[in-house]
């Protein structure tokens, strides 16, 4: 069967999810670099969202079902609990990081950093500061959670991990963030232990290039 394609830019958080996936299942894959509303992205995903995928004749968008492709589609250990209450809490998670975390953590503040509107292309400074109070208590949040365990949900890595982790390692970038990460002790042990994770530091994506 044909190998299984991720199409996106490969700093992208969601695109990296998808890698770690792969990587967990031992799924052969390539990553085909694509911007979002590019043709690529576009061929699989009308949304022209990043990541897409194609395996053979199947098309898929959107990370969650990727992640639940490549789960089923092949052998390795299961990224998702067999026992109701784990699946159940695996979703929580990967939905709250999609609607809560993600948010605030990556669009308000990270982006703000990354890829700032300011004329000067300078951080911007308005939407950093106002997101601050948020960004704390999603770090609390998830200080909280991984303490009893050291992972988001039960005892082994799951995918709710693979969705965090990412917008971790950004965090750990930037100067507030990586402040409040590691006055949370559980969360700091939690970001670096699984960040060197052969999986997730496998497809950690290269630094950007000097502007």
């Amino acid at each position: 069967m044909a190998v299984l394609e991720i199409i996106g830019a490969a700093p992208s958080n969601y695109v990296w999810t998808a890698r770690i996936a792969c990587e967990e299942k031992g799924a052969p894959y390539a990553l085909t670099q694509a911007r979002p509303h590019s043709p690529e992205l576009l061929a699989v995903n009308p949304t022209g969202k990043i990541p897409g995928m194609r395996h053979g004749d199947c098309t898929l968008f959107e990370t969650r079902a990727i992640c639940a492709y490549i789960d089923k589609a092949f052998s390795g250990p299961s990224l998702v609990p067999a026992d109701a209450i784990g699946a159940a809490k695996v979703e929580q998670w990967i939905s709250c990081v999609n609607t809560q975390l993600d948010p605030v953590l990556m669009r308000q503040y990270a982006l703000a950093y990354f890829f700032p509107s300011t004329p000067d292309k300078s951080p911007d400074r308005a939407l950093i500061d106002a997101a601050l109070p948020k960004v704390e208590k999603a770090l609390d949040l998830l200080d909280r959670t991984v303490a009893p365990t050291g992972h988001l949900v039960g005892e082994s890595f799951t995918l709710a991990d693979a969705f965090i982790l990412p917008i971790l390692h950004y965090l750990r970038k930037l100067p507030e963030s990586a402040a409040m990460i590691a006055k949370r002790p559980a969360l700091a042990a939690y970001a670096e232990r699984h960040l060197a994770r052969p999986s997730v530091a496998k497809t950690t994506p290269p630094p950007p290039a000097a502007r």
